[in-house]
């Protein structure tokens, strides 16, 4: 039972994101940082409260923190399939030709 608890926290904690999980991460930060910086700038610049400003823009920064660092599923909707990997100690039939002489 422990054992397929600590089994999901480590998976959890581990963090899949594929590429295409990247590049929404990506867009995601830039969007939600420059609507924050947006937003702070308009309701400091309305209130005349630079105070203002700045927990509105800590908060759109805490915000996209919270939507972008935690491996959430929907960033590892499309998982690459890599090869599987091949035994180093088995090298039957390649030949590697260096300046002329076979290495392998």
């Amino acid at each position: 039972m422990s054992e397929q608890l600590l089994e999901q926290a480590r998976d959890a904690v581990e963090g899949q994101i594929d590429f295409e999980g990247q590049r929404l991460a990506e867009m995601l930060t830039t969007v939600l940082l420059g609507a924050a910086g947006i937003i702070a700038f308009l309701a400091g610049y309305a209130t005349q409260d630079i105070r203002l400003a700045l927990y509105v823009g800590l908060a759109g920064t805490a915000l996209t923190f919270l939507v972008v660092v935690p491996p959430w599923p929907f960033f590892n909707k499309n998982p690459e399939n890599w090869l599987p990997a091949s035994n180093a100690t088995s090298t039957t039939g390649i030949s590697i030709d260096v300046d002329g002489q076979k290495v392998g």
